[in-house]
């Protein structure tokens, strides 16, 4: 196994690019990624990116933590944030995987009264035909709604995504263990420091508070969050709330017809001249350009 300091942090399946869209999911086919790398993905891990997989047919050899699992026939795997892991696909495989933004995954654990399904590594064979089914076709309308733009784009994802999350959770919790409260897993400091802090972007990034308010209220100093957030998402902290910041100015680029100014003041830019500076600061568009790249792609 590689030491954990050699093993790169990915913003996305396999690649160091920014996420592709303003969305906070993502889906593709497997053989459409995997076959680019000559359907071997070596291991890495990710920061904030919850991955799930279902393979519908060929196997694959799955390395999680260090450990290798030979997978065929169709099964599910699951790969929670900053997770080490890897795949090698046989050509002939077939499926999808969905990658969950943190502040989703987030979203969807908090609407199950005790869910674990996306906090926790693992792989399941679908033995079930009726659960096969139910999980295989919501992955297939993720999919379609993924890439064919509507109205209510966002709302029935959202909703696909929650629903495919109970099913995937009913795979390690029978009805009746459903009933009994889990009791907190102890988890390493610095990684709780770290979930608090993202748990208070995605609640006030619309704010912009400083770096120093945020560690206060984590309980840590700026200089220690800093370097939890250098440690885990190979970015300092300023970095990740801008990154949070930037992914919803894209998506009110995109999906509403805001104007530059409403978006502006809406993520908390005092002026409309300073939105515009920190958009192409980070993206070389300017707004208006960025708009119109996204309309001329759909």
């Amino acid at each position: 196994m590689l030491p954990s300091a050699t093993i790169p942090v990915f913003k996305l399946y396999g690649e160091t690019q920014h996420w592709p869209t303003p969305d906070l999911l993502h889906c593709e086919s497997i053989p459409e990624r995997s076959r680019l790398h000559d359907w071997h993905i070596h291991p890495h891990r990710h920061a904030d990116l919850v991955h799930i997989l279902l393979i519908s047919q060929g196997s694959v050899e799955l390395e999680l933590e260090g450990s290798s699992h030979p997978l065929e026939g169709m099964s599910v795997i699951i790969v929670p944030a900053m997770t080490i892991h890897g795949f090698r696909f046989s050509p002939d495989v077939d499926g999808h995987i969905i990658t969950l933004a943190k502040p989703l995954a987030d979203h969807l654990h908090g609407t199950l009264d005790n869910g674990r399904i996306l906090k926790k590594a693992g792989f399941y064979h679908l033995t079930s035909a009726n659960s096969a089914a139910r999980i295989a076709t919501l992955v297939d309308q993720v999919d379609q709604e993924y890439r064919q733009p509507a109205v209510g784009r966002k709302q029935l994802l959202d909703t696909l995504a929650r629903a495919l999350t109970i099913e995937l959770e009913r795979l390690v919790m029978p009805p009746k263990a459903s009933l009994k409260r889990l009791g907190p897993q102890r988890r390493e400091k610095g990684q709780q420091h770290f979930e608090h802090f993202q748990a208070l972007i995605e609640k006030a990034y619309r704010e912009q508070p400083s770096i120093e308010a945020l560690a206060k209220e984590v309980g840590i100093s700026s200089a220690h969050l800093n370097l939890l957030c250098r440690k885990i998402a190979c970015r300092s902290a300023l970095e990740l709330l801008h990154e949070r910041l930037l992914l919803e100015a894209k998506r009110q680029l995109t999906y509403t017809n805001m104007t530059i100014a409403q978006v502006a003041d809406n993520l908390g830019f005092s002026e409309p001249a300073y939105f515009t500076r920190f958009f192409k600061r980070n993206t070389q568009l300017a707004p208006r350009e960025f708009r119109q790249r996204q309309l001329g792609s759909e």
